[in-house]
């Protein structure tokens, strides 16, 4: 039996291995299907685009396939007796040898490893390849979420939350393993903008690697939104207990009565029902969310969603507190106002230069005061654009509701709403299963299930918000032949500004009069005209303006609770402190909030997690683009008059940022509509200068601003 032993073995194993090493570099391109361990634990669920391996790629695999001791040693059995060592040397030498020989195969096949990795994740043709695929099944999970919870949501049963749960793990399993893969790529390396556009959202990410606490994550949020969803306000007299729903029960009260007690019961009664209970989850909510984004890299969860804005994360408070500045006057106009009607209608009840108490501005969380119109009306005896009564007249249905409103789309030029929209679509509440009634939109995916949730009730209110969330069904139709990557707004802002943007054309009279909701027998004289346009402006503000301070709060408060600022025990505290600075209102006179209260929780975006800021930012750019839409419209008068109902020339504007989704950084398609790349606050202060002018000559003796106490 021949042999070889020693030095000459070794000689000849090494240089068999860095021939095949040689071979392989020289013969293979880069998207081989050879993965190294770490790299097949990763990559299990997403497979190289190229399926062919090269021989001697395959050749490498004999040393973890095989015995190594078999492919060293030649030797027959039965040749036994021959000697080991021709030149009578002792065997522990050659075990020896044989030892190093296998660690420089071993160390040999790590180059070769690390080599192909290199290779691999430095090519931008292997990065598009696996963009594509990762697109596909990202637009395949995607799919699978928004059935679940569109299931849960228009049928409120344990076994849909559970299946929301089971589903938000796929999910995160999901986007942990692509980020994994996607930060292995040379990005720094790569010319290719789209491509390192795509790979940089990928890792963007803030979700657990642990299954375990992914898991608890989500129990506790399904648990948050069943408690919000379900909950009732109980009253409770000598005879029988009387329970309400959130929606339409309550809302409708606190909308129309104006009984100070009532009022002040409903309020409390839809907090005491959610927050405790929300309030006990929320902590641990909070230290599950930030486990995730510490591990991503981010300090807490709030940066990580601040990073959505693409600017320094540290100068996105900066902005808004900029923007909010700037629009300030404004609000604070509006405030000393109502707080004067409100202090006529509720003697007594009070300060005149202090807060307003929450309860009393027709909202349950006091971000809109339109309800309360009929209150603080500038001029009673003029005429306003309540198109309400005439609705009912004219037999208008939720559905003939949406069919108007999908008509003023398609009037400037964009898309109808698909069959599966109207066929999947919940747009009134069904008498037999619990639902959430919030009105949302929902993106499926696939390129043509595009749905709407709400219970719609025949009111001017309702068509507003139709408009609104139809707005977000035209931005995922534009946006849908994008990668699944962009298929979002170009920042979170845009996709609640669009729908607003339509709507500010809808609530004109000038609208109204287009689709016989309003007469147009006869023209106003100019003082009528000017009295009927404080009175409409005035109700835009009690929508608009009313709501600026709340939009910016609930983050700025729950950025503190992230960053562990503000500390479980001072929860409700620290709300009430921000709602009185930014908003100058305060908890109704005598109900007390502690500690042991949650009313962040009362609020539905706090215990589905939806970040808020993108509605600050989203009711200052209605008017930024409403302006520009109106210019490319080629109106010429007052801003607050413009309606581009039927300009195609101003829906080809829109339809080309809309299509763009998230492919570019939101300044470029801001300029693209715009002409501009910053958020600008001019255009809502020419929208509302007309209002200003009158409200600062009625101001004149009041107190602007409140007592901070």
């Amino acid at each position: 039996m021949w042999t070889l032993s020693g030095m000459a073995s070794t000689q000849f194993m090494v240089t068999i291995v860095v021939l095949l090493y040689w071979a392989a570099g020289a013969s293979s391109n880069s998207f081989d299907d050879v993965y190294d361990d770490d790299i097949n634990q990763n990559e299990d669920n997403m497979q190289d685009p190229q399926d062919n391996i090269p021989y001697l790629y395959q050749n490498r695999r004999y040393f973890k396939d095989h015995d190594e001791n078999t492919y060293l040693d030649n030797d027959d059995d039965d040749d036994d007796d021959d000697d080991d060592d021709l030149d009578g040397g002792d065997g522990d030498d050659e075990t020896s040898q044989r030892d190093e020989l296998l660690e420089e195969i071993k160390l040999l096949k790590e180059k070769l490893v690390q080599k192909r990795k290199q290779e691999k994740y430095g090519s931008q043709v292997y990065a598009k390849k696996w963009l594509i695929e990762y697109n596909n099944k990202a637009a395949d999970i995607d799919n699978m979420v928004a059935n679940a919870n569109w299931n849960y949501n228009v049928d409120i049963t344990d076994q849909h939350a559970k299946e929301v749960e089971r589903v938000s793990l796929i999910s995160a399993e999901f986007s942990t393993k692509a980020r994994n893969i996607a930060k292995q790529f040379k990005i720094h390396s790569f010319s290719d903008p789209n491509i390192k556009r795509q790979l940089k959202l990928i890792c963007s990410s803030a979700i657990c690697s642990h299954k375990r606490i992914n898991k608890k994550l989500a129990e506790i949020q399904s648990q948050m939104q069943t408690l919000y969803s379900t909950s009732k306000a109980c009253n409770k007299t000598l005879n029988e207990t009387k329970c309400y729903n959130l929606e339409p029960d309550l809302l409708g009260l606190m909308a129309k009565s104006r009984d100070y007690y009532k009022l002040q019961w409903a309020w409390k009664a839809w907090r005491d029902a959610t927050g405790p209970k929300i309030g006990k989850l929320y902590p641990q909510f909070v230290e599950l969310l930030n486990a995730g984004a510490k591990e991503n890299g981010y300090s807490d969860v709030g940066e990580y969603w601040r990073e959505s804005y693409e600017i320094d994360n540290d100068q996105l408070p900066k902005m808004v507190d900029k923007l909010w500045k700037e629009v300030k006057p404004m609000y604070q106009q509006l405030h000393a106002y109502v707080r004067q009607k409100l202090i006529l209608k509720y003697p007594g009840k009070i300060s005149p230069t202090g807060y307003i108490p929450a309860h009393l501005l027709g909202n349950m969380w006091a971000q809109i005061w339109s309800n309360i119109l009929d209150v603080v009306m500038p001029y009673p005896n003029v005429t306003t654009p309540d198109v309400t009564p005439e609705m009912v007249k004219q037999n208008y249905t939720p559905l003939k509701m949406f069919k108007t409103a999908e008509h003023f789309f398609t009037s400037i030029g964009l898309s109808k709403m698909t069959e599966d929209f109207w066929n999947k679509s919940m747009i009134e509440k069904p008498k037999n299963r619990k639902v959430v009634c919030h009105g949302s939109a929902e993106d499926f995916h696939n390129g043509h299930d595009f749905r709407i949730k709400m219970c719609t009730k025949t009111n001017m209110e309702y068509f507003y918000v139709i408009h609104h969330e139809m707005g977000h069904v035209e931005y995922y139709m534009q946006y849908a032949g994008q990668p699944n990557i962009y298929r979002t707004g170009a920042n979170p802002g845009f996709h609640e500004a669009i729908g607003d943007t339509i709507a500010l054309s809808v609530e004109t009279p000038e609208h109204f009069k287009k689709i016989k909701l309003m007469s147009s027998s006869s023209e106003p004289d100019k003082e009528t005209r000017h009295k009927m346009d404080i009175n409409f402006l005035m109700k835009m503000a009690l929508e608009k303006i009313a709501f600026l301070p709340f939009g910016l709060l609930i983050d700025k408060w729950r950025w503190d609770v992230f960053r562990s600022k503000t500390k479980p025990e001072h929860y409700n505290q620290q709300w009430w402190t921000l709602r009185k600075h930014y908003q100058g209102i305060e908890p109704p006179p005598g109900v007390i909030r502690t500690s042991k209260d949650f009313d962040p929780g009362a609020k539905f975006h706090v215990p589905d997690n939806t970040p808020y800021i993108r509605y600050f930012f989203s009711f200052l750019l209605q008017f930024q683009f409403h302006k520009a839409l109106c210019k490319e419209a080629g109106f010429q008068g007052q801003l607050h008059h413009c309606d581009i109902y039927q300009s195609t020339k101003a829906g080809q504007k829109l339809k080309t940022m809309l299509s763009l989704g998230a492919s570019q950084r939101w300044p470029v398609a801001l300029h693209q509509l715009t002409g501009s790349d910053t958020v600008q606050t001019s255009a809502i202060k020419e929208f509302f200068e007309p209002l200003m002018q009158w409200l600062r000559e009625q101001n004149k003796d009041q107190t602007i601003g409140w007592d901070q106490r």
